[in-house]
């Protein structure tokens, strides 16, 4: 049981109709609902109230509602005056009745979801773990994930969004995390800021629910370091930066990378510590510190956390890797599909670019030697700027080490045309234009990585280049 009726009535004001007991979880979907959920009728794109009935014909022990007379006659119900509001009640109370949780709070312009996803791995080793859903969040993920959680839970990892400033702020008070990440600044979302400290200064509001005596473990190699600290020293944080720079507390010592995988050295706030990661990029060990500087400022054991991020490897869409067979029956007839689709901007299509790079290559079936390909589309949010942006991407080091470079969206088209002839694959509206015609160019050997903001759509070329009856096994 996750919450009683009379607790749910307690945290949430609302008024308990029908014949129900108790939940054993909350679901704002009705596609991934379970039995025993208490199906929350949220307002967003689609009224959640219309979807009330199947909720609860599969299996919802209750729904929240704001219309009761939207609802099945008799069905068990919670009634509130704001469903929204309600959720954030309840999940200010689930943090309220957890009194020895650790909670950690990460934001951050990239690399948000993969310090979540590592620490989720790292700490269930030392105790049981909370952690959001792929990427809740924002307005209503933050308060979902929260309103989720076991009141035995001992560590408690939230990601925490934004697009315009002022978002961050109540999320982190409902948080009250002990300890707040600040995975790194870019230029992501500048379309809807002044300019780039503007981006800074909103990111610092998740400084704002610190609970007394709380740290703040910022990228001390970023250049909005300074701004980010201040900023957190004003609300009386323990500030601790991680990154390579000689100041920082969470130091990277050194790096050695594979084609695969990463050995780092380290020093965690004082402690020596050498581990291996599951995937290579330089971006990948710096988010690898602060997994490791802020379990240990949770209370974690340093030697089993590190230990345990050994089993980490990055997500759908966020570098996982697929060998996929050209010949269904023939091993040797692979190429490699690094999948990073769920987001773009400028700085993490650098690190993807290095990534690439460091992918091995192998040789197609007349003995060429297989190329290093990248698809890339929009990246999204960038404001003027946008174009600009994108042709600097061409001029990075990284491309050096790139055979062609595909590309899709509006946008992208600035990469293409400031491109070398040599490297232009090609270059299409959308996603589902340019999918058949990488398909047709990806030989045995090859390494592809395909990057892109997720309203760019670039899953698809992902989901293009995996099904078998789209790849031919080129001559």
């Amino acid at each position: 049981m996750l919450w009683t009726r009379d607790a749910l009535t307690a945290a949430t004001g609302a008024e308990a109709r029908g014949a129900w007991g108790g939940v054993t979880g909350i679901s704002i979907d009705t596609r991934t609902i379970r039995e025993g959920d208490l199906f929350v009728a949220l307002k967003d794109q689609r009224d959640g109230h219309d979807f009330v009935a199947q909720a609860l014909e599969k299996g919802a022990a209750a729904a929240l509602v704001s219309r009761p007379d939207a609802c099945p006659t008799g069905a068990p119900l919670l009634v509130a005056e704001d469903t929204l509001f309600a959720l954030e009640r309840l999940g200010e109370a689930a943090r309220a009745r957890a009194p020895d949780l650790n909670a950690i709070a990460v934001t951050g312009s990239v690399g948000k979801t993969s310090v979540k996803e590592a620490l989720r791995v790292t700490l269930g080793a030392q105790g049981k773990v909370h952690a959001s859903e792929k990427s809740y969040n924002n307005h209503w993920g933050v308060p979902l994930t929260l309103a989720r959680m076991p009141a035995d839970t001992r560590y408690g990892v939230f990601e925490i969004g934004m697009n315009h400033g002022g978002e961050i702020t109540p999320l982190t008070r409902m948080v009250r995390p002990d300890v707040a990440v600040v995975t790194t600044v870019v230029p992501a979302h500048l379309g809807n800021f002044e300019n780039e400290a503007g981006i800074a200064r909103a990111k610092a509001e998740i400084f704002e629910g610190l609970a007394p005596g709380g740290a703040a473990l910022i990228n001390r190699d970023n250049k909005w370091f300074d701004l980010l600290a201040a900023r957190a020293t004003e609300l009386g944080a323990a500030v601790h930066g991680f990154g390579a720079d000689a100041a920082a507390q969470v130091r990277l010592v050194s790096l050695a990378q594979q084609a695969t995988t990463a050995t780092i050295e380290a020093d965690i706030l004082g402690q020596p510590v050498v581990y291996r990661l599951k995937a290579p990029g330089r971006h990948h060990a710096l988010n690898s510190l602060a997994v490791l500087g802020a379990a240990v400022l949770a209370g974690a054991d340093l030697a089993k956390a590190a230990l345990a991020l050994q089993n980490w490897e990055p997500g759908e869409g966020r570098g996982s890797r697929k060998n996929i067979r050209l010949d269904p029956i023939d091993p040797a007839s692979a190429f490699l599909l690094i999948d990073e689709s769920y987001n773009a901007n400028p700085a993490s299509v650098k690190a993807a670019l290095e990534t690439l790079a460091l992918a091995e290559i192998g040789t197609c079936e007349t003995g060429r030697a297989g190329r290093r390909i990248a698809v890339i589309g929009d990246m999204l949010e960038l404001g003027d700027e946008a174009d600009a942006l994108h042709a600097d991407i061409a001029t990075l080091p990284e491309m050096a080490d790139i055979d062609i470079v595909f590309a899709s969206g509006p946008h992208s088209r600035a990469l293409y045309d400031a491109l070398p002839p040599e490297k232009r694959g090609a270059w299409a509206e959308t996603s589902v234009d340019l999918a058949p015609v990488v398909g047709e160019v990806v030989r045995t050997g090859d390494a592809v990585i395909v990057k892109g903001s997720l309203g760019s759509r670039m899953a698809k070329i992902v989901d293009h280049l995996s099904a078998p009856r789209n790849r031919r096994r080129p001559a």
